[in-house]
Protein backbone atom coordinates (compact mmCIF):
# COMPACT_ATOMS: atom_id res chain seq x y z
CA UNK A 1 0.00 0.00 0.00
CA UNK A 2 1.08 3.41 -0.88
CA UNK A 3 1.83 5.69 1.86
CA UNK A 4 1.85 9.76 1.89
CA UNK A 5 5.75 10.11 1.42
CA UNK A 6 7.82 12.62 0.96
CA UNK A 7 7.71 12.56 -2.95
CA UNK A 8 4.11 13.34 -2.43
CA UNK A 9 4.89 15.93 -0.41
CA UNK A 10 7.48 17.20 -2.91
CA UNK A 11 4.71 17.57 -5.33
CA UNK A 12 2.39 18.99 -3.48
CA UNK A 13 4.73 21.68 -2.59
CA UNK A 14 5.63 22.37 -6.53
CA UNK A 15 2.06 22.34 -7.02
CA UNK A 16 1.69 25.35 -4.78
CA UNK A 17 4.42 27.11 -6.37
CA UNK A 18 3.89 27.53 -9.71
CA UNK A 19 0.23 28.22 -9.21
CA UNK A 20 0.93 30.86 -6.36
CA UNK A 21 5.41 31.24 -6.58
CA UNK A 22 5.47 34.69 -4.20
CA UNK A 23 2.44 34.19 -2.20
CA UNK A 24 2.81 33.91 1.39
CA UNK A 25 -0.29 32.23 2.27
CA UNK A 26 -1.20 29.04 0.20
CA UNK A 27 -2.77 25.48 0.12
CA UNK A 28 -2.05 22.70 -1.94
CA UNK A 29 -2.14 18.93 -2.20
CA UNK A 30 -1.43 15.74 -4.18
CA UNK A 31 -2.50 12.01 -4.54
CA UNK A 32 -1.34 8.65 -5.39
CA UNK A 33 -3.86 6.86 -7.56
CA UNK A 34 -3.94 3.24 -7.22
CA UNK A 35 -1.91 2.63 -10.79
CA UNK A 36 1.13 5.39 -9.02
CA UNK A 37 0.48 8.40 -10.93
CA UNK A 38 -0.34 11.29 -8.88
CA UNK A 39 -1.99 14.16 -9.24
CA UNK A 40 -2.28 17.51 -7.92
CA UNK A 41 -4.46 20.58 -6.92
CA UNK A 42 -4.97 24.02 -4.77
CA UNK A 43 -7.24 24.82 -2.51
CA UNK A 44 -9.57 27.74 -4.33
CA UNK A 45 -10.43 30.75 -2.36
CA UNK A 46 -13.35 32.75 -3.16
CA UNK A 47 -14.06 36.42 -2.37
CA UNK A 48 -17.85 34.50 -0.29
CA UNK A 49 -15.85 32.29 1.73
CA UNK A 50 -19.40 29.70 1.70
CA UNK A 51 -17.97 28.67 -1.70
CA UNK A 52 -14.64 27.66 -0.85
CA UNK A 53 -12.88 24.72 -1.80
CA UNK A 54 -10.34 22.84 -0.36
CA UNK A 55 -7.08 21.45 -2.07
CA UNK A 56 -7.84 17.82 -2.19
CA UNK A 57 -10.96 18.55 -3.61
CA UNK A 58 -9.65 18.76 -7.36
CA UNK A 59 -7.45 15.81 -6.97
CA UNK A 60 -11.07 13.83 -5.66
CA UNK A 61 -13.16 14.50 -8.51
CA UNK A 62 -10.60 14.14 -11.21
CA UNK A 63 -9.65 10.67 -9.61
CA UNK A 64 -13.45 9.67 -9.39
CA UNK A 65 -14.03 11.18 -12.97
CA UNK A 66 -11.11 8.56 -14.32
CA UNK A 67 -12.78 5.61 -12.47
CA UNK A 68 -9.50 5.92 -10.39
CA UNK A 69 -9.21 4.72 -6.56
CA UNK A 70 -6.95 7.37 -4.45
CA UNK A 71 -4.39 5.27 -2.28
CA UNK A 72 -2.48 8.38 -0.29
CA UNK A 73 -3.14 12.31 0.09
CA UNK A 74 -1.47 14.80 1.56
CA UNK A 75 -2.32 18.68 1.66
CA UNK A 76 0.81 21.41 2.56
CA UNK A 77 0.32 24.78 3.39
CA UNK A 78 2.61 27.84 3.70
CA UNK A 79 1.81 30.43 6.29
CA UNK A 80 3.06 33.78 7.18
CA UNK A 81 5.18 33.96 10.14
CA UNK A 82 6.11 30.08 9.46
CA UNK A 83 8.75 28.62 8.08
CA UNK A 84 8.87 25.99 5.23
CA UNK A 85 5.29 23.97 4.64
CA UNK A 86 2.73 22.27 7.27
CA UNK A 87 0.86 19.20 6.17
CA UNK A 88 -2.65 19.60 7.11
CA UNK A 89 -4.34 16.30 7.91
CA UNK A 90 -8.18 16.50 5.95
CA UNK A 91 -10.88 18.13 6.76
CA UNK A 92 -13.42 16.60 7.84
CA UNK A 93 -15.06 17.49 4.51
CA UNK A 94 -12.07 15.71 2.61
CA UNK A 95 -12.38 12.90 5.24
CA UNK A 96 -15.81 12.66 3.86
CA UNK A 97 -14.77 12.78 0.69
CA UNK A 98 -11.77 10.25 0.84
CA UNK A 99 -14.17 7.47 2.85
CA UNK A 100 -15.52 5.89 -0.44
CA UNK A 101 -12.36 4.00 -1.15
CA UNK A 102 -12.38 2.88 2.09
CA UNK A 103 -10.35 2.85 5.74
CA UNK A 104 -6.83 2.22 4.15
CA UNK A 105 -6.45 5.14 2.35
CA UNK A 106 -3.14 6.90 4.09
CA UNK A 107 -3.01 10.94 4.45
CA UNK A 108 -0.45 13.00 5.71
CA UNK A 109 -1.03 13.82 9.22
CA UNK A 110 0.57 16.93 11.82
CA UNK A 111 3.16 14.56 13.81
CA UNK A 112 5.27 16.44 16.18
CA UNK A 113 6.76 13.59 17.20
CA UNK A 114 8.53 12.93 13.41
CA UNK A 115 11.59 14.71 12.39
CA UNK A 116 9.64 15.65 9.48
CA UNK A 117 6.80 17.06 11.04
CA UNK A 118 4.29 14.92 9.85
CA UNK A 119 3.47 11.20 8.87
CA UNK A 120 0.82 9.35 6.91
CA UNK A 121 -2.06 7.32 8.84
CA UNK A 122 -4.60 5.30 7.48
CA UNK A 123 -7.87 7.28 6.90
CA UNK A 124 -9.31 4.75 9.82
CA UNK A 125 -6.80 6.00 12.35
CA UNK A 126 -8.01 9.77 12.18
CA UNK A 127 -11.25 8.64 12.02
CA UNK A 128 -12.07 5.48 14.04
CA UNK A 129 -15.74 6.44 14.66
CA UNK A 130 -16.56 6.82 11.62
CA UNK A 131 -20.39 8.09 11.64
CA UNK A 132 -21.19 5.99 8.44
CA UNK A 133 -19.39 2.82 9.65
CA UNK A 134 -22.86 2.19 11.29
CA UNK A 135 -24.49 1.39 7.67
CA UNK A 136 -21.40 -0.97 7.06
CA UNK A 137 -22.46 -4.54 5.67
CA UNK A 138 -20.10 -7.64 7.28
CA UNK A 139 -16.93 -4.91 7.34
CA UNK A 140 -15.73 -2.06 9.21
CA UNK A 141 -16.24 0.86 6.84
CA UNK A 142 -19.24 1.20 3.80
CA UNK A 143 -18.28 -0.33 0.45
CA UNK A 144 -17.79 2.03 -2.49
CA UNK A 145 -21.24 0.85 -3.57
CA UNK A 146 -22.99 1.74 -0.77
CA UNK A 147 -21.07 5.65 -0.74
CA UNK A 148 -22.10 5.93 -4.09
CA UNK A 149 -26.06 4.71 -3.34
Amino acid sequence: MMKADQNLFDRAVDQMTLRWPDASEAVAAAAYLDDGSVLTGVALDNFNAAMNLCAETGPICEAYSQGRRIVASICVSREPGREGFTVLSPCGACQERLAIWGPTVEVGVSDPSSSSGWSSRPLLAVNPYYWAAAFAEDDVWPSAAQHGS
